[in-house]
């Protein structure tokens, strides 16, 4: 799971450099990712972790924070 936390954070990061992902627990609430940065996180997620984030997992509950990924993530790879 450490592996797939780093993955992340390279995508994470790639997409805006400036948030403190580690620390942030409300990037969606918060609007600090905006659409286009959920289309290209959901994308690059998609690719690296071989699954398919579909829209009815596209809640901020979701996205808020950086184990909130990591825990959907999981999720989609054990289906």
């Amino acid at each position: 799971m450490e592996e797939n936390r780093e993955e992340l954070m390279e995508i994470l990061e790639d997409t805006r450099p400036e948030l403190d992902f580690e620390n942030e627990t409300a990037l969606i609430d918060d609007q600090l990712l905006d659409s286009f940065d959920i289309i290209s996180i959901v994308s690059e997620i998609n690719d690296t972790f071989d699954i398919s984030i579909n829209v009815n997992d596209l809640l901020p509950e979701n996205f808020n924070s950086v184990d909130a990924i990591l825990a959907l993530i999981k999720k989609l790879q054990e289906e």
